[in-house]
């Protein structure tokens, strides 16, 4: 990139106008003194390869939200740990050995768990089950959950995730998505899919058995990736009945945190990120 002054990264999905990751990564850059340019840009998944074949050796980096984290496996030269056992990449970095995908978002999530004082949990309920439910299921796993459910709108794409929790060597169970609030009482429990899906469940939720004593909910710790609205209706019925929940902003600053890092080579300027984003919320 001899010669070039002027970087640039970007964040690509779709939709993608609601995307906080600008005021992250462009928050990172002005703190750490880089002149680097990072915009949102709206692409789908047959849009991907031609996009990434115009890149010039200005480009630093990409970050990937749905519905690519999957499609790009496909147009890389490496991936690192834990992206390669996921098939799952949410960061793309360019250098010397072409393009590399990364995950950040099972350290993410880890990160804003351990931020809420969640160090361990023996069994995980996920919802959703696509991208971002696998580094959930990966990020469970870590925590040393040995049992798992993900409750899904189509129980038959369900291969990728099973396959993936023998690998985790997690037993899993796969729960049709009208069964849904009869089964949200595991230790920790990780929403990764729109609020508008949740809505309706939201609303009939309703105290879970007790968790050993009367004096408990039977309600885990509940992380909702959703950040936008905030929040969500899961949310705010979770905490009306006592349970823990987690704001999903917390995981973008995580894993954008990440990215930062793999893009620059520096420590991420957390706090100001974090600043950053709360004063857009």
């Amino acid at each position: 990139m001899s010669g070039v002054t002027r970087r640039r990264a970007a964040v690509l999905g779709h939709p993608i106008a609601h995307s906080k990751s600008p005021v992250l990564h462009r928050a990172a850059y002005a703190e750490l003194g880089l002149d680097w340019d990072y915009d949102a840009i709206d692409l789908v998944g047959e849009q991907l390869g031609d996009f990434l074949r115009g890149l010039d050796e200005s480009w630093v980096g990409l970050s990937l939200t749905m519905p690519l984290k999957i499609e790009v496996v496909a147009h890389l030269d490496a991936m690192t740990s834990p992206a390669s056992e996921l098939g799952v990449v949410n960061t793309v970095v360019f250098g010397d050995a072409g393009a590399v995908g990364h995950n950040t978002d099972v350290g993410g999530i880890a990160a804003a768990l351990r931020g809420a004082g969640v160090t361990d949990c023996a069994t995980a309920c996920i919802v959703g089950g696509g991208a971002t439910a696998r580094s959930a299921l990966a990020a469970a796993a870590g925590l040393g959950a040995t049992r798992a459910e993900v409750v899904l709108r189509r129980p038959h794409a369900a291969k990728p995730i099973l396959s993936l929790a023998e690998t985790l060597r997690i037993e899993l169970a796969i729960v049709p998505w009208q069964d849904l609030e009869d089964h949200l009482q595991a230790d920790l429990v990780i929403s990764t899919v729109p609020a508008a899906a949740t809505d309706e469940v939201a609303s009939r939720l309703r105290a879970a058995r007790p968790r050993g004593d009367a004096s408990t909910t039977g309600l885990g710790v509940l992380l909702d990736v959703v950040y936008d609205p905030w929040p969500s209706l899961l949310v705010q019925q979770w905490q009306r009945l006592g349970g823990t929940a987690l704001p999903g902003w917390e995981l973008l600053l995580q894993q954008a945190a990440g990215q930062v890092e793999l893009m620059t080579g520096q420590p991420a300027p957390i706090q100001v990120m974090r600043s950053a984003l709360l004063a857009t919320l």
